[in-house]
């Protein structure tokens, strides 16, 4: 007999038209597809700042979603869990079957899904405690999250085998691992390069926001120091990081090489920009499976990382791997100097990217979303205690738990 539909809600992110980052991008690839499966799926999105006079009010509905547009506090500490408050006030007056919370930051607020008695499942992401964004006080308040994520949701999403180990290791508690899914983008063509003044296989590519635990100092340090034929194409920017940002603009000044473009909000060219690259430099080092990592292999692209264990996960042993600016320095030279070789791992790499489906995703999403309306899933544990310290990098990116 078929599983009945039901009602998915999809709270803790910035919501939908994906524009921002990875639980963006998951919400709307996964709740899109639910909702062609005949699932009622409500998404919770995040209101920007107040429009101008003539504005389009904010939408309703979304590839079959069903949209609700709050506030948010704006401030960086207190954007995410104020805009997620509104949303869980709002969803635990109206009901739903089931709930997805994303990120671990917003586990304070699963009390109040318990008492609606809405099983919720959380993503837990990477260690966000990790990220130097945060003093000591934003790190104490993810460490305790991440406690409260574990003992109050019903189930928890892993991205990655490596999150998965952790709140294994960690909490002895056990995860669904779900991945992201990665986008065949080996044929969006290239015309739209030559707005930028790039051809393809003619420039190194970067995307990342500017944060010190993506590494984009590294990579654009280790660029400069190097004598690549090639210019450096950085998209990315950060709200909050001025100081990080203006450092790497400092560094990239001092090179005509280097081509900051800021965010780049067009899809189609952003994709082509993946596309087209001859190799793809990824300097994230605390988050699960990252999603512009699986848009560079999807687009057969060569990809040097930085050496942690979530990026090998996803690249193996076909892809490159740095920690310092003279390793940067060093997998740029390896590219230029082996165009046959770079274009094979590239191709390598997409045949890698193959292994990640968003129908797949979905399917996991499905699964786990019929065991919680059916109380299959395991439910809260009694009590969560750190086990032990996992080993880090020097920098604090993640080598094995």
């Amino acid at each position: 007999m078929a599983q009945k539909t039901l009602q998915i809600a999809m709270v803790g992110t910035r919501g939908v038209p994906a524009r921002y980052g990875g639980f963006e991008t998951a919400v709307e690839e996964i709740g899109s597809r639910l909702a062609a499966r005949g699932h009622r799926v409500r998404v919770y999105s995040r209101r920007g700042p107040v429009a101008r006079d003539g504005a389009a009010p904010p939408l309703t509905h979304h590839l079959g979603m069903e949209l609700v547009t709050l506030p948010a506090l704006r401030r960086r500490s207190l954007e995410t869990l104020s805009h997620t408050a509104l949303s869980v006030g709002h969803l635990a007056a109206r009901r739903t079957d089931v709930a997805f919370m994303f990120n671990a930051a917003n586990a304070p607020l699963l009390p109040v899904l318990r008492a609606a008695r809405i099983p919720v499942a959380t993503h837990v992401d990477g260690l966000e405690w990790r990220r130097a964004k945060w003093g000591p006080a934003g790190q104490k308040y993810y460490r305790a999250a991440e406690t409260t994520a574990v003992r109050l949701s019903d189930a928890l999403i892993a991205d990655a085998q490596g999150i998965a180990d952790y709140y294994r290791d960690e909490y002895g508690a056990d995860s669904r691992l779900i991945t992201y899914g990665a986008p065949d983008l080996t044929g969006v063509g290239h015309e739209r390069l030559a707005e930028l003044g790039l051809t393809p296989d003619g420039y190194h590519l970067v995307v990342a926001r500017f944060e010190p635990e993506n590494h984009v100092d590294v990579i654009v340090e280790g660029y400069v120091a190097g004598d690549a034929a090639r210019p450096l194409v950085v998209v990315g920017s950060a709200p909050y990081s001025h100081g990080y940002t203006r450092r790497i603009s400092d560094v990239a000044r001092s090179d005509s090489r280097v081509r900051l473009l800021g965010g780049v909000w067009d899809q189609e060219l952003l994709d082509q920009l993946y596309a087209g690259a001859l190799t793809y430099l990824h300097g994230h080092s605390v988050g699960g499976t990252n999603p512009s990592l699986l848009r560079a292999i999807g687009g057969g692209t060569a990809t040097a990382a930085y050496d942690v264990a979530f990026n090998h996960d996803v690249l193996g042993e076909a892809g490159r791997y740095f920690r310092t600016p003279a390793d940067v320095a060093a997998r740029i030279a390896e590219a230029e100097d082996d165009i046959a070789g770079c274009t094979a791992r590239g191709q390598a790499l997409a045949e890698r990217a193959t292994a990640y489906d968003w129908d797949v995703v979905t399917d996991g999403y499905e699964q786990l979303a019929f065991d919680l309306a059916a109380r299959r899933a395991p439910g809260p544990k009694p009590l969560a205690r750190r086990r032990h310290a996992p080993e880090w990098a020097p920098d604090g990116g993640l080598w094995k738990a």
